[in-house]
C-alpha cells in the first residue's frame, strides 16, 4: 500500500512540468569594468513563468551570505516569455568571495490566484 502511494507520487512529479525562469550564463565570468577596482558580469534572464513578473537579484558567497553588489535594478519587472539583460557590478576586493549570482521570483501580496511557488535560479562564478 505504502509503496503504491510513493510510486504514484513519483510518477506525478516526474510527468508534471516544472516551469521556472532561466538565468545565463551558467558560469558567469567577472571582467574589469570601465571604473577602476570594479568588476562586471552580464547576466541574461528569460521569464518562463506566466504567474510572475517581478524578480530580485542577489549575490552570495559559499556559505550563502549576501555579498555587496550594484545593478541598475535589484528588483525588476519582466513579462512572461520576455528576455532581460543586466550588468552586475562588484568591488574587486569581493571577487574571491563571490560564488553565486541568483534571481528569485517575487509574488505580489495581492496575488491570491497563483500557486505561490517561489523559484530561485543561480549561476556560479567561473574560476
Amino acid at each position: 500500500m505504502f509503496g503504491t502511494i510513493i510510486k504514484t507520487i513519483a510518477i506525478a512529479l516526474f510527468t508534471s512540468s516544472a516551469i521556472a525562469h532561466e538565468l545565463t550564463p551558467t558560469y558567469a565570468e567577472l571582467k574589469p569594468s570601465y571604473v577602476d577596482n570594479i568588476l562586471v558580469t552580464t547576466m541574461k534572464m528569460w521569464n518562463r513563468r506566466n504567474d510572475v513578473e517581478y524578480y530580485e537579484i542577489n549575490v552570495y558567497d559559499k556559505e550563502w551570505n549576501k555579498v555587496p553588489f550594484a545593478a541598475v535594478d535589484r528588483i525588476f519587472q519582466i513579462s512572461y516569455l520576455q528576455h532581460k539583460q543586466m550588468d552586475v557590478y562588484f568591488r574587486e576586493k569581493d571577487a574571491k568571495r563571490i560564488e553565486w549570482i541568483c534571481t528569485t521570483s517575487k509574488q505580489l501580496k495581492q496575488d491570491v490566484i497563483s500557486t505561490g511557488v517561489k523559484s530561485q535560479i543561480c549561476s556560479k562564478i567561473a574560476r
